[in-house]
């Protein structure tokens, strides 16, 4: 085995089996930083969200060609990241076409609606979730009493 030292540069290299093994690792272990980052420290300026929407009449509704969305979990609850909200839709109802700079996902927790995604049209129904990539353009109508999440 053949070691060089540079003690000004504070490395040392090495061309034997070892080193070369230990290399790779180092290398392996530097990609998978760059890729996953270590998780950031806890914000403690942050707190718990617990929303009960059958016990807090004071969460926001909003009522919208016959559809009633009540915003359990907000923007600001979550740094802007994301949202919760309770949608009920009656038959026939739910919204036109429409997009979003952002992913939506919704899960139907009761009821059968149904989703036309690019002109395709797919049936969701209780216990399925749907996720739709931003920026394309949606629309869904139920076909029995919906509620999503």
């Amino acid at each position: 085995m053949i070691v060089d030292c540079w003690t000004n540069a504070g490395a040392c290299l090495s061309t034997g089996p070892q080193q070369e093994d230990h290399n790779l690792k180092e290398k392996q272990h530097a990609e998978t930083e760059a890729e996953y980052p270590p998780i950031p420290s806890d914000d403690l300026s942050r707190t718990l969200t617990f929303s009960q929407p059958n016990l807090n009449g004071k969460l926001p509704h909003i009522g919208l060609v016959g559809d009633t969305y009540t915003i359990t979990v907000s923007g600001r609850d979550t740094d802007d990241r994301f949202c919760v909200i309770d949608m009920h839709i009656p038959p026939g109802g739910g919204p036109g076409p429409h997009r979003h700079d952002f992913e939506e996902t919704f899960i139907l927790l009761d009821g059968e609606i149904e989703v036309t995604f690019r002109g395709k049209k797919s049936t969701a129904r209780a216990g399925d979730t749907v996720n739709i990539p931003s920026n394309s353009r949606i629309s869904s109508t139920t076909h029995h009493p919906g509620r999503l999440a």
